[in-house]
């Protein structure tokens, strides 16, 4: 993630899987590729090179589905509210939160166990209060839905929570 404009009225955080869409699109076309040259080869390699293409391509596919994933998160003091869009391949959603109900963003972590060695995940995290008719309840929205090991997440957190105070300049 990031941040894609700051100024006192507006903060805008997103999210756009360039990487790994374009990777993911060169692993589907190298396999449909080669499925297809050897399908053209000689008689008893058609179906071998259909196959080859349709699992390889169909794995890339589905690949694609899952993880390409655009998201941006838009803070603006002016309209009171809190934009979070998201859009896959199989559409886009939207849904807004009043700016005055967010609290802060903190940093959700797992530890994960691998190879008998931990390794610790992190993801910035929306934490909006519901009001005082609510008694100090709090709602948690992840910014993502994927744990990360990077800085990004702990960037995220502090220049949102550095935004959040700042005066608009009008």
């Amino acid at each position: 993630m990031r941040i894609t404009r700051d100024t006192p009225e507006q903060l805008i955080i997103a999210n756009t899987p360039w990487l790994i869409g374009i990777m993911l699109i060169l692993f589907i076309l190298v396999f449909i590729g080669a499925g297809l040259l050897v399908a053209s080869g000689e008689q008893g390699d058609l179906w071998f090179g259909v196959l080859f293409g349709s699992l390889g391509g169909g794995i890339g596919i589905v690949a694609f589905c899952a993880f390409v994933r655009r998201v941006q998160i838009i803070f603006d003091r002016v309209a009171g509210k809190i934009f979070i869009r998201r859009q896959s391949v199989f559409g886009y959603s939207s849904e807004d939160h009043p700016l005055d109900q967010l609290s802060h963003v903190e940093i959700e972590q797992t530890t994960t166990l691998r190879d008998g060695r931990s390794s610790t995940l992190y993801r910035p995290t929306l934490v909006l209060t519901a009001g005082p008719a609510a008694a100090g309840s709090k709602t948690r929205i992840p910014i993502v839905a994927a744990y990360t090991n990077g800085a990004g997440s702990d960037r995220i957190a502090r220049a949102v929570n550095r935004w959040l105070p700042a005066k608009t300049v009008i």
